[in-house]
């Protein structure tokens, strides 16, 4: 078997290339860096830095190359520009990436008689959802610029398996948590936050009261349903969920319990949940403060069924047993960078 991943050198790509490569399967691994890291290559068993190809998922000529006359078996589109303010600030690089890029491998993989293509989307399609848990088949469309990117991208796959009689799978991520999630990023995701400010002693900063709810998902269980999709004929959507969610406040006093800490938290208005960002705020159109609350406050919870009922597949890994996996890596990691 042979496996394209593209963003392979990011916290997810990469743990998919591991879990692949201990199954024997080879790989072409390419990322063009602007969000991988060259450390998320290395494990305990092998090391990738030298595997992969910098390529930008954009490149025609170099697509090609890569599949022509290869037998590419599966594509795995892990690349993309996923942090929402990142999209909001470039929406025509967003566009750019998470669209005409994926439409580059739909095109290429059709060239070149790929099986199947398995496009890396989100739950975060379902922000307008006010009735829970979240099914694949009826939602109403999402409004910021990242979801929407997605959600395009699921209407060209779909296009393409009703024209070309292709097959692609398209995972609907709940969010991701793991060893290797990205702690130093500008506006890094919560979890990896809140890990980084407890090493620190420092006092976190989280937005409304910390009530609000999101379903999680490990990495691992994340990878295992990853590859048992590759089964299946056609178009399908599938949610990556838990089918369970936790609050800010939970999951920080799970942390807190596994680290021996006790720092009460700070909570700060939601119209400074961007503020890193000042170009949402500037021009004639500023960002909407509703908009950021509703992003702050939004509840997710998806349902699961889909993906049990079709691949076999259920989450393993609980919110404790996660979260301290990952407070151990990111603290080694943390120490060997100082502050």
């Amino acid at each position: 078997m042979k496996v394209m991943i593209t963003g392979a050198a990011g916290f997810i790509g990469s743990q998919l290339a591991y879990a692949l490569w201990k199954k024997g399967v080879e790989l072409i691994l390419i990322d063009n860096f602007s969000y991988g890291k060259v450390d998320n290559l290395e494990f305990s068993e092998h090391s990738f830095v030298d595997e992969i190809i910098k390529m930008d998922i954009r490149d025609n000529e170099g697509i090609a190359k890569l599949l022509e006359g290869k037998d590419v078996d599966y594509i795995y589109n892990i690349a993309g520009i996923a942090p929402l303010p990142d999209c909001q600030l470039d929406p025509v690089e967003a566009i750019s990436v998470n669209l005409n890029g994926f439409v580059n491998l739909l095109e290429n993989g059709r060239k070149y008689g790929v099986k199947k293509i398995i496009q890396a989307s989100t739950n975060a399609m379902y922000e307008n959802e006010t009735e829970f848990p979240t099914f694949e088949n009826n939602f109403k469309q999402p409004t910021l610029i990242y979801p929407n990117t997605k959600y395009c991208a699921e209407r060209f796959a779909q296009s393409y398996c009703d024209t070309y009689g292709m097959n692609v799978t398209c995972l609907r991520f709940a969010n991701v948590y793991g060893p290797h999630i990205d702690c130093l990023r500008k506006q890094p995701p919560f979890v990896a936050y809140m890990i980084r400010e407890l090493y620190y002693g420092r006092t976190p900063v989280f937005h409304s009261d910390g009530t609000q709810r999101r379903d999680y998902i490990y990495v691992d269980d994340l990878v295992r349903l990853a590859i048992m999709v590759q089964k299946g004929d056609g178009f399908d959507c599938v949610n990556v969920s838990s089918n369970m969610n936790y609050s800010v406040n939970e999951m920080y006093d799970i942390a807190q319990k596994i680290m021996g800490k006790n720092i009460a938290a700070e909570y700060a208005s939601d119209a400074h949940y961007w503020e890193k960002y000042p170009g949402l705020y500037e021009g004639a159109y500023p960002i909407k403060n509703e908009i950021l609350n509703h992003e702050i406050n939004k509840y997710s919870l998806c349902d699961n069924s889909h993906a049990k009922e079709k691949y076999g597949w259920q989450p393993e890994v609980g919110m404790e047993e996660g979260l301290r996996r990952v407070i151990e890596n990111e603290c080694e990691l943390l120490s060997k960078l100082g502050e």
